[in-house]
């Protein structure tokens, strides 16, 4: 009660008399970190604490902040709703029951389907892995060949390997320059034994669309099941599961500012499709995905799903206006940036961009008061360049010098100009500092040579080398008396 309260007075105090009422979390909003050097000193007051702020989120590709109003959807199943929705004998089990079916009612809504066909799971990796293991396996006496993309996300490439080693065909479709698949080489790619196509329907690097309803009316001409992972397109752009012609869609709730640790599978019923089950169980969610079901995570993807169809339209404009203010301001500073996808068929809350002559790393090290990432939060962690980038054919250096922005519901236009600013300033000194003459004569104490040296500050730097070139990843500025 306190924290909708908190919210409530929040959102009132920020709105204008008679505007539009602001996004929720206007009263709760995180602030710029100030790296201005911090005492040493330990403090036990409070207002030392309150005083450490964080970075500006950018990065909702990666997951979206939970919406108060799901927040407020989902604490009575939290608290006082506590009950199994699977037990049938008491008044417990029936209200966690309603509340579920509830939630699987405004899921179908947001896509147009109908509420028996949605399948309650853990998130789209699950989804996904049942709908490309759990069809190739069910149909597998009589087909044996798949087709998906070479820029899927990893768990259907993942799951396409796997399904390789158990004697399946897979055809990786590439994609042309823009990210977007040639439709004449799906046609030729499917085969009599083929039995599903999974194309992304935005691309989480990327955010390339693909051309869904078209894929859609060609499986279902072939007679191939059509599946799409929309965890980056659901409750973002329309979209209706029969126009479309999809058989199978994954769904992913922390993607849509609801919960993390649930999503949903949609599984189409006339036709049927029909998927082996991977896990063993109680019988759950109609024999599909046995466990019980998390009352108050499917309440919160429910109430996600609500909202999302509400602001839909709200929020594309708004968001579209923020991409193109942060890309224009960007564009305009700087030279030799390169937008990564087509800027036609592109979810413009998505914004890829590669920044010749710097590394992508240093950039993100440089940009430690904002929060952004080089491409998808599942592959992080390599060294290597995205994939995805490759696939599009992107050269080598540009596809280690990328970007992901990530614009939002609740991301403000001075989080964007301030996210700018701060690229375009990073930017401008990693070029100066490696175009800067070196003093490769003189040898070091620290085992290399400067990169940049004043009469008044002494630059070290540590490097790695790539091609011979030298790239900064971290520098410290001594002053000489």
């Amino acid at each position: 009660m306190l924290l909708r309260a908190a919210w409530r007075h929040a959102a009132l105090a920020t709105a204008a008399p008679g505007s539009r009422p602001v996004a929720p979390t206007r009263g709760l909003r995180l602030r710029v970190v100030d790296h201005a050097p911090q005492s040493t000193v330990p403090s036990d007051t409070a207002s030392d604490a309150e005083s450490v702020l964080r970075p500006l989120y950018m990065d909702v590709q990666a997951t979206t902040p939970l919406d108060p109003r799901v927040l407020d959807a989902m604490l009575p199943y939290l608290v006082n709703y506590y009950g199994n929705p699977h037990s049938r004998t008491h008044a417990y089990g029936w209200e966690s029951e309603a509340a579920m079916e509830h939630a699987r009612k405004q899921v179908a809504s947001l896509i147009g389907a109908d509420p028996r066909e949605i399948i309650f799971t853990s998130g789209a990796t699950e989804s996904n892995n049942i709908a490309v293991k759990g069809v190739a396996r069910f149909y597998r006496s009589r087909k044996k060949h798949l087709i998906t993309t070479q820029t899927e996300h990893k768990c259907v490439l993942d799951s396409c390997r796997s399904l390789e080693a158990e004697g399946f065909r897979v055809t990786y479709l590439p994609v042309q320059k823009s990210g977007i698949i040639d439709l004449k080489e799906l046609e030729a790619a499917i085969q009599p034994d083929t039995s599903l196509v999974s194309v992304m329907t935005v691309n989480n690097e990327i955010g390339v669309k693909q051309p869904i309803e078209e894929i859609g009316r060609i499986c279902s001409s072939r007679k191939v099941y059509f599946h799409t992972d929309a965890a980056q397109a659901v409750g973002k752009i329309p979209l209706d599961v029969n126009d479309m012609k999809i058989d199978l869609m994954s769904i992913s709730g922390h993607k849509l500012y609801g919960p993390k640790g649930v999503g949903a599978i949609y599984i189409r019923r006339r036709p049927r499709v029909r998927v082996e089950a991977l896990q063993s169980g109680g019988g759950q969610e109609r024999g599909m995905r046995s466990g019980t079901v998390p009352t108050p995570l499917v309440v919160g993807l429910g109430a996600a799903c609500e909202v999302a169809q509400q602001e839909m339209e709200y929020d594309h404009k708004r968001i579209s206006k923020l991409a193109e203010r942060l890309v224009q301001k960007i564009m305009k500073s700087l030279p030799d940036v390169v937008m990564n996808g087509d800027p036609e068929h592109h979810y413009p809350g998505c914004i890829n961009l590669s920044f010749a002559y710097v590394e992508g790393e240093s950039l993100l090290m440089a940009l430690k008061d904002v929060a952004l990432s080089s491409g998808s939060a599942c592959t992080s962690a390599s060294l290597e360049p995205s994939y995805v980038l490759r696939a599009i054919g992107t050269d080598e250096d540009l596809a280690h010098s990328s970007i992901r922005f990530g614009i939002g519901r609740f991301t403000t236009e001075e989080e964007v100009d301030y996210t700018a600013e701060k690229c375009i300033q990073h930017v401008k000194r990693l070029r100066e500092m490696r175009f800067a003459p070196s003093c490769q004569e003189t040898q070091r104490p620290f085992g290399g040579n400067c990169s940049a040296v004043s009469p008044i500050v002494l630059r070290l730097c540590s490097h790695t080398a790539r091609n011979k070139n030298f790239t900064v990843l971290g520098f410290l500025d001594l002053e000489i008396s």
